[in-house]
């Protein structure tokens, strides 16, 4: 068994207990981090939910969600009977006051079970709008003045627009301190998310080339294969600026862009982040046509099968304006990235689901090869993988053999699952182990949050101001819309992805 320092006695109740949230991702990050054994020793979990379980038929509910969505799936190393003692659900209404009452007798309960007051987390596994109502409710109980032991989890979407991520903002911290707040990015909890600071600050080899003197710009794609699957009343809300550009892509670009910390100390890192928010370039409503592009895919064959446009899909308007694709060209405006393009993209219904970002270096100088090298000769790139590969490459110009110096670009790649035994955490594993040990480093403060909604405001109003004239405006399994590819082209650059892994 692993030894490891474990979090402090810990009751978490996850509002949303029998939602799909919990059935998917909570449950099993959970219980993966109880096989692991860094669950803490005295632990409760308790599910809110309106639909009537009995414990029974609760603990069948989960265990059917780990079998399907678990990394480890069928390996349960016979615990699931231990880990499920710890396991209750709590019927009650979360919109009647008095019903919150019964959260306050659990605590009283286990504090008297383990002996000592445990940290109390409240989750927030709900749609965003009752978050406001339930945190409201929860703020009357005596345990959330707790400032050491009380801790709120929020899953994004964090407000719909700078205005309501304010209100909201403003609404928990009259209730809660904002180290008792976690405001939860799935991204960041990721491997090779958590790497690029690794890779950055522990090497070396990156940190003095890491700025505008060698680097010619850097890409970020997050592209998914999925239409809106669903989940077209969310997404009618939503778009994809909002639901992938605002929070994840931002948080990536800080991770790259954010200056050395000098410790890491969870505040030290965000303030590193916010830094890099507070200097990306915002732009006026006129500028937003020139660095921004938006698409909606339209119906056609995915992958030898027939797939609706979106306007096609359930619970969209027939005419609706929502993006299920949008690219962006921003710049942040510092002594260290002044003039280095950051150009992003994200789509649905696209050719393959990655998520990478490439670190483009400028060309070394070629005027002491022969001409014949000059054909292959390509500048040097760094690519990081997160999904679905989860690798590291640099590309470098090496010497083909044979009696002509011709050059080739060849790639050194770092790939986790040879590197290293076993699977990696999921991400939630990650996030709800650090909100049981109160580590706030992966998660977002109010003011990042707020900065990230100023960047992406003025193109949102634009948007929202101009119908689009010529949605749906690229195919499913492609790379999004033409005006995509022209809004790099430009610049004399192009998209890249990497090549597809060979199957046996």
């Amino acid at each position: 068994m692993q030894q490891h320092k474990r979090p402090p006695a810990a009751l978490l109740f996850i509002f949303g207990g029998s939602g799909d949230l919990n059935h998917r991702k909570l449950s099993p990050a959970l219980f993966n981090l109880f096989i692991d054994n860094w669950m803490p020793e005295k632990f409760g979990i308790v599910g809110i939910g309106r639909r009537p379980y009995t414990t029974e038929g609760y603990h069948t509910h989960l265990m059917d969600g780990i079998r399907q969505f678990s990394r480890r799936k069928e390996e349960q190393n016979g615990k699931w009977n231990d880990f499920s003692q710890h396991v209750s659900y709590l019927q009650m209404n979360a919109e009647v006051e008095e019903e919150y009452q019964k959260i306050a007798e659990i605590v009283k309960q286990k504090e008297a079970e383990f002996g000592e007051h445990p940290n109390v987390i409240f989750y927030m596994a709900v749609a965003p709008q009752l978050v406001p109502d339930i945190a409201q409710k929860l703020g009357s109980l005596n345990i959330c003045h707790d400032t050491k032991c009380t801790r709120i989890v929020v899953e994004k979407p964090f407000g719909h627009d700078l205005e309501s991520a304010k209100e909201l903002n403003n609404l928990l911290s009259s209730l809660f301190n904002e180290e008792q707040i976690y405001r939860i990015d799935h991204y960041l909890g990721k491997e090779t998310v958590q790497n690029i600071l690794a890779l950055r600050f522990a090497n070396a080899l990156f940190e003095p080339i890491w700025n505008r003197n060698y680097i010619d710009h850097i890409q970020i794609t997050a592209a998914e294969t999925v239409g809106a699957e669903g989940r077209g009343d969310y997404y009618e809300r939503s778009g994809a600026l909002r639901d992938m550009v605002q929070n994840h892509i931002l948080q990536l670009m800080c991770m790259i862009a954010m200056e050395a910390p000098v410790s890491f100390e969870a505040n030290e890192i965000r303030n590193k982040k916010v830094d890099v928010l507070n200097a990306i370039r915002r732009y006026s409503n006129d500028e937003v046509h020139a660095h921004a592009v938006r698409g909606q895919y339209s119906g056609g064959w995915m992958k030898g099968q027939q797939v609706p446009g979106y306007r096609q899909e359930k619970s969209v308007s027939p005419d609706s304006p929502i993006d299920t694709f949008a690219a962006v060209k921003f710049y942040i405006d510092n002594w260290r990235w002044q003039d280095v393009p950051f150009y992003v993209r994200t789509g649905k219904r696209m050719h393959e689901k990655s998520t990478i970002i490439n670190i483009q270096f400028k060309p070394a100088p070629s005027y002491a090869f022969p001409s014949e090298a000059a054909d292959t000769w390509r500048p040097n790139r760094l690519t990081i993988s997160i999904q679905p590969e989860m690798d590291i490459r640099l590309r470098f110009q090496a010497k083909r053999p044979g009696q002509s110096m011709t050059l080739n670009p060849v790639d050194m790649i770092f790939n986790y699952k040879d590197a290293y035994d076993g699977d990696e955490p999921e991400a939630y594993e990650t996030l709800l182990l650090d909100v049981m040990e109160g580590n706030q480093t992966l998660f977002m403060r109010s003011d990042q949050v707020e900065a990230a909604w100023k960047i992406i405001m003025p193109i949102l109003e634009t948007w929202e101001s101009r119908s689009p004239v010529d949605f749906p405006n690229y195919a499913p399994d492609s790379w999004g819309p033409e005006d995509a590819e022209a809004l790099i082209a430009r610049d004399g650059k192009n998209w890249v992805t990497l090549p597809q892994p060979h199957k046996d």
